[in-house]
């Protein structure tokens, strides 16, 4: 015969191990990639600081480039972008892009981003975090959203860049196709 101890630890286990396997399986989400639960396009405009442009320039570099190939190896640019709903530079931002991105490639150019989208309008209120690499060669380009606030609590997926249009090193304008799988 088993002692009362004994009997209390099997139950106790048995407790936990169903509820575990029950608290798993209900939580578990199947995502659809061609479903998204919510998505919008936004412009980010960048204006890189060109030493006399200072009313104009959301960006600026924090770090020259190093002589390590023919890229801008190196250079790391800190930015507070503006975000609209269309192509126009001018037009009222429904965001700003606060961030940086540093070129990572000696062979060609590539960079790396990470920043926040932030919210404050009558349609979003909160955060978005994306960050990744930028294969600027590429067409498009897939970078992570890990984590929102507010209207974004929690929330993850996708941003595709493309670039829109690029005036030499001063001005690019991305259009960002944002695909959000997890939404709270």
């Amino acid at each position: 015969m088993r002692s009362p101890v004994v009997k209390s630890c099997c139950v106790l286990f048995l407790i936990l191990f169903l509820s575990r396997h029950y608290s798993v399986s209900a939580t578990k989400k199947t995502l659809n990639p061609k479903k998204p639960c919510k998505r919008f396009i936004l412009y980010y405009h960048d204006i890189l600081f060109g030493g006399n442009d200072v009313a104009n320039a959301t960006s600026a570099a924090a770090t020259n480039a190093t002589k390590l190939g023919n890229t801008a190896f190196g250079k790391l640019v800190v930015f507070d972008d503006p975000m609209t709903k269309d192509q126009h530079l001018l037009s009222h931002p429904v965001a700003r892009a606060q961030g940086f991105y540093f070129y990572d490639m000696k062979t060609t150019y590539n960079a790396w981003f990470a920043y926040t989208l932030v919210f404050n309008s009558s349609d979003y209120k909160g955060t978005l975090n994306i960050m990744g690499a930028d294969m600027m060669s590429e067409k498009t380009r897939d970078l992570s959203i890990v984590g929102g606030t507010g209207d974004f609590f929690m929330t993850r997926g996708i941003v595709t860049f493309q670039t829109d249009t690029q005036e030499g090193t001063k001005y690019f304008r991305l259009k960002m196709d944002i695909k959000l799988y997890e939404c709270y």
